[in-house]
């Protein structure tokens, strides 16, 4: 690794010199713009710098991706990743390259998803869900809001063995309005943007995604790995900047948030969230993202995913 030049050290110093520009790459009220404002206002309070939070959904996410991309490589925007970042090639010709065109930063955290339903959906256990598959097929549709929500829709289908209909989301807010309206029967989500939906019944938490039965804010819930062996999707939310974005600036950022996820407050939040903080370094976020690219990756060529 290359020693930081001392202008950059300068640079580094300096940071941040303006308001800080978050990229959400999602609609707004869903996870990753809850977690990103929550982050973003410590942040804020910490370096004396505003945070603006810009939401650019559309293209399951590559669309904030590349204005993250192509901004100046100076740390002040930053984007908020989910693992779209590494599944999007899979599913659009048009995604960018993350190993190539962004820095990580920050590992923040990590999750377990919980299976939703529409209340009125007959089918209230996963072994109900996979009978109606089987008994009907075609008649079970999963909302596939891109990134991990449609690697578990595809999980679940190829564990059926049969025909379910996957309908695309821009994101998973309105793909949980659309669950509330009955539109679709299946979502996958995270808890913390999930749970208001449940305690009010507008939704049906059917089980985890976690390895075992997990304890939450919603009470113990079953695993879908107890009826579909060795069943697990855990999602993760973290940062990065732009490639070139110099060595020392990509440091100080990690340091600045490993402090934020540090707090009390924030810990507390996360948690009630059922958010995992993790935090660490920029090279070990680096490997959970080569190893999801790998993980997620093969369960989509599998499905028959083709990049469109």
């Amino acid at each position: 690794m290359l020693a930081a030049t001392p202008a950059q050290t300068q640079t580094a110093a300096a940071w941040p010199s303006k308001p800080v520009r978050w990229i959400v790459p999602f609609p707004p009220g869903g996870p990753a713009d809850v977690v990103t404002r929550i982050v973003s206002t410590k942040l804020a309070e910490r370096t004396g710098r505003p945070a603006v939070v810009e939401n650019r959904g559309g293209a399951g996410g590559n669309v904030g991706h590349e204005v993250a991309a192509k901004a100046a490589p100076d740390g002040h925007t930053v984007v908020f990743v989910v693992p779209a970042i590494i599944t999007n090639p899979f599913f659009l010709k048009a995604s960018i390259d993350a190993f190539k065109e962004l820095a990580p930063v920050i590992h923040l955290d990590s999750a377990w998803m919980v299976l939703l339903s529409n209340p009125a959906f007959p089918a209230g256990t996963v072994a109900e869900v996979i009978a109606q598959a089987r008994a009907r097929p075609g008649t079970v549709s999963c909302a596939a809001s891109g990134a991990l929500p449609q690697v578990g829709c595809e999980m679940l289908r190829s564990y059926a063995r049969s025909e379910m209909i996957m309908v695309q989301y821009k994101g998973n807010a309105p793909a949980l309005n659309a669950v509330i309206g009955g539109e679709v029967n299946l979502l996958f989500d995270l808890l913390n943007t999930a749970q208001g939906q449940i305690k009010a019944g507008r939704v049906r938490a059917i089980a985890s995604t976690s390895a075992k039965r997990a304890a939450g804010p919603m009470g113990e819930l079953p695993a879908i790995s107890e009826t579909i062996p060795d069943f697990e999707l855990v999602t993760w939310h973290g940062v990065m900047v732009p490639a070139a974005t110099p060595r020392d600036i990509v440091q100080k950022l990690n340091r600045e948030i490993q402090w934020v996820l540090e707090q009390p407050d924030i810990r507390q939040r996360f948690a009630d969230g059922g958010l995992d903080i993790t935090g660490g370094t920029p090279e070990a976020f680096e490997a959970i993202l080569r190893r999801d690219y790998a993980k997620y990756g093969k369960i989509l060529v599998e499905a028959g995913i083709k990049p469109e």
